[in-house]
């Protein structure tokens, strides 16, 4: 194993840290905000790559599909991060943006000892969640190498899913088992291998792009407002209300009126209150726009 980390640009020296452990807290956070300015420069470099896993998720979602993230350690922390984040933000189903870690649930939190060098682990958890030919899988890990990531890519392409490849380095194992790779490749850590750093942070950015991107493009924005936010609490209750009052420059009243109407549902009320119809209308023209807000708002300027 030894050998394989040498080759490894996450695994390298960073010649720029090398006396860290001598300097202040000032001259510390400079450094790591030095090496974190390159992330976004690199990612970058890779955008039209990015872009083409948006459009196969966004092709996937169409046909019913789910997306996975797939990871061990950090990179199973960030991908649970991002799916469990869509509910709330976009109103989408749970299961259609899922987390695998290697471990479980329990690993979210604690270590759990060999999970992540367990390839036949991966390949089960696909097998658990009936992956098949219209989801999108993506694997991701810094080194591209995990076992547990590298049996779940595999599997998933057997299973007939679109596959796509998320690490920091170059050349990996990934490359045999994915269509699309995004390759992101930071550099070596402040902290020599602790990719939970810059390679934890593009990771982070990248699945930021890809679940924003193709819930844009699958109509849940308005503008650049979340429309299909769930308003589970009174912090989301008070910004749908500003969401729908800001979309529709209408008065706070008829905003009350209109979410009431709508049963908290924002485009519903959205479209009430541009289209200026009653919400069973404007449930129906959302029906058919397939849940796009200005489409619907057009088919009643278009009556």
């Amino acid at each position: 194993m030894h050998h394989l980390l040498n080759e490894l640009t996450t695994e390298q020296p960073n010649l720029n840290t090398s006396t860290i452990d001598q300097l202040t807290s000032e001259q510390i956070v400079a450094l790591i905000n030095n090496e974190d300015r390159q992330v976004a420069d690199v990612i970058q470099s890779i955008l039209p790559q990015i872009a083409q896993a948006a459009d196969y998720i966004v092709e996937a979602f169409g046909k019913g599909g789910r997306l996975f993230y797939v990871g061990a350690g950090s990179s199973g922390r960030i991908g649970i991060l991002d799916a469990s984040e869509c509910p709330p933000t976009f109103g989408t189903d749970p299961t259609l943006v899922q987390g695998l870690i290697a471990g479980g649930e329990r690993a979210i939190k604690d270590a759990v000892e060999g999970a992540e060098d367990n390839e036949e682990l991966g390949a089960q958890d696909m097998n658990t969640h009936g992956v098949g030919k219209h989801d999108v899988v993506i694997g991701i890990a810094a080194s591209g190498r995990t076992p547990y990531v590298l049996g779940a890519m595999k599997r998933s392409r057997e299973l007939g899913a679109t596959v796509i490849g998320l690490c920091n380095n170059h050349g990996t194992p990934m490359i045999a088992l994915a269509q699309l790779m995004l390759e992101a490749v930071v550099g070596p850590e402040v902290i020599l291998g602790s990719t939970r750093m810059k390679s934890g942070t593009a990771q982070k950015l990248i699945l930021n792009m890809l679940s924003t991107t193709a819930m844009i493009r699958v109509g849940k924005v308005y503008q650049n407002l979340m429309v299909d936010l769930h308003p589970s609490n009174a912090k989301l209750i008070f910004r749908s209300k500003r969401i729908i009052g800001m979309a529709t420059g209408a008065s706070e009243e008829d905003v009350h009126t209109a979410y009431t109407a709508a049963d908290g549902h924002v485009k519903t009320a959205i479209v009430m209150l541009l289209a200026k119809v009653s919400a069973k209308e404007a449930r129906n023209m959302l029906t058919q726009s397939d849940g796009f807000v200005r489409q619907a708002i057009k088919l009643a300027a278009d009556v």
